[in-house]
């Protein structure tokens, strides 16, 4: 890639989508899993361009969206705690958890502050040996491998003040998990460029055989979703079912595996919940034993949690596909980006958010 302007073409863009028309016979109904992605389509109006009746359902990509509530409270509960330095990506501080959200327990004088990556939390606890310092750490494999880093750079330094609080989850469960709904819609998916970048792409290639489903590993442009959505059609066109690369610029079928290895030595498969969707099986990750001294969940004790969502608050079946965030009584009156009830209109890759951006309404809503 020598400029990002060559993925936003219209010229190009306007090709696709005439070679989408010409190609596509039915009504596909595609998933993309990305949060990221989902913004873009959402913010170029791509998914109001496709041909009739052809719909791109908005899929769980989101790992701010994604994180149990019971996860935030216990957050909270840990940072209002004298001597504890809580950290946390900015996107987390607003989501709201059952009775506050971060930002406003730091308002009220909890030492919260934002870090742009987990080794800046590292450096806070060797600064701080006084201190607790507890990172947040959410996010899909893409995130894994920094914070596994994170984790083995604190070991090294013999840091006894650093935690962290883990909310890792993972693509492939959560894919398997919405194809065995009798009520999925979904025929093909686009599967995140960035995770993939991580992990490559043989964790899927079960996934289209078993479930007959077309995967296309995509990138975040215009023109990679453009050409994302085009090769999945072809696919569905052809009955085929197989996990093809559109992000080739950037992924490659073994992933990368040196990061793996790093996750691997730091972090194992978990059961985990999802926020709006319920726990899944084997779909997150936790620190090993031999980490668990890193632990926050372990080494702070809250008490009895009894998380309680917004009872307005569809997130859950926006988090599957099932709803539109139009679809929502709250959406753009009881719930806003300065006012959200629920994680998908305060993070930079909600459904809720993207679409509140765009200035979507019901009346205006993707059919």
């Amino acid at each position: 890639m020598k400029y990002l302007d060559e993925y936003r073409d219209p010229v190009l863009a306007r090709r696709l989508l005439d070679e989408l028309r010409r190609t596509a016979t039915r009504p596909w109904r595609i998933m993309e899993v990305c949060g990221g992605q989902t913004h873009t389509l959402v913010r170029q109006g791509i998914d109001e361009l496709l041909p009739a009746g052809m719909r791109m359902i908005h899929g769980p990509g989101c790992p701010v969206c994604v994180t149990p509530l019971e996860t935030l409270d216990r957050a909270m509960a840990i940072a209002a705690r004298p001597g504890v330095i809580l950290t946390s990506f900015g996107d987390m501080l607003r989501v709201p958890g059952t009775d506050t959200d971060l930002l406003s327990l730091r308002a009220r004088g909890a030492d919260v502050r934002v870090v742009y990556a987990p080794m800046d939390a590292v450096r806070l606890a060797a600064e701080n040996p006084d201190r607790e310092v507890v990172f947040l750490a959410v996010g899909f494999e893409t995130t894994a491998p920094a914070n596994a880093t994170a984790v083995l750079h604190a070991a090294r330094l013999g840091l006894t003040n650093f935690s962290m609080l883990v909310s890792h989850v993972l693509v492939p469960p959560a894919m398997t998990a919405l194809l065995d709904d009798p009520d999925c819609e979904v025929q093909a998916f686009l599967a995140a460029g960035h995770v993939c970048a991580v992990m490559g792409w043989t964790e899927y290639e079960p996934i289209a055989a078993r479930y007959r489903v077309p995967i296309v590993v995509t990138g975040f442009e215009p023109l990679d979703l453009l050409e994302g959505i085009l090769m999945a059609v072809r696919q569905l066109e052809a009955g085929r079912a197989e996990v093809e690369n559109q992000y080739a610029r950037a992924v490659r079928r073994s992933g990368n595996t040196d990061a793996q290895d790093s996750v691997r030595r730091v972090f194992r498969v978990a059961d985990r919940a999802w926020r709006g969707i319920g726990q899944l099986p084997d779909s997150g990750l936790e620190l090993t034993p031999r980490f668990r001294e890193f632990d926050a969940a372990h080494r702070f004790d809250v008490g009895g949690l009894r998380p309680v969502e917004d009872a307005a608050c569809i997130a859950g079946a926006i988090l599957t596909g099932a709803k539109l965030p139009t679809d929502c009584a709250a959406y753009g009156t009881r719930c806003t980006p300065r006012h959200p009830l629920g994680a998908p209109m305060v993070s930079s890759e909600g459904t809720c958010a993207a679409f509140h951006a765009a200035g979507r309404t019901p009346t205006r809503s993707t059919p």
